[in-house]
């Protein structure tokens, strides 16, 4: 596992748990993305990957949508490269 629960939520500021079971779905998300863009075996304590992850997670928490609301209709590119993946 590349980051904890508890790492995200202290990284997002985050003091309830009322999102932990979507909080969990994006580390895996996250994590899963890592792995097959770079197709290494990563753990905890590369902290290249702890930061991406958490910059994953991030981005996926605050924008949940799936298109961008920023000004552009289509979809999120985070989310086109995970389907690329798929």
């Amino acid at each position: 596992m590349i980051v904890s629960l508890e790492e995200v939520k202290q990284h997002l500021r985050i003091e309830t748990d009322e999102d932990d079971i979507s909080i969990q779905t994006m580390i895996h998300a996250a994590e899963s993305f890592i792995r097959s863009s770079t197709d290494s075996v990563i753990d905890d304590k590369d902290n290249r990957a702890k930061m991406i992850c958490l910059f994953l997670i991030a981005d996926m928490y605050e924008n949940r949508g799936l298109a961008s609301e920023k000004g552009n209709s289509g979809i999120r590119e985070i989310a086109k490269m995970m389907l690329l993946q798929l």
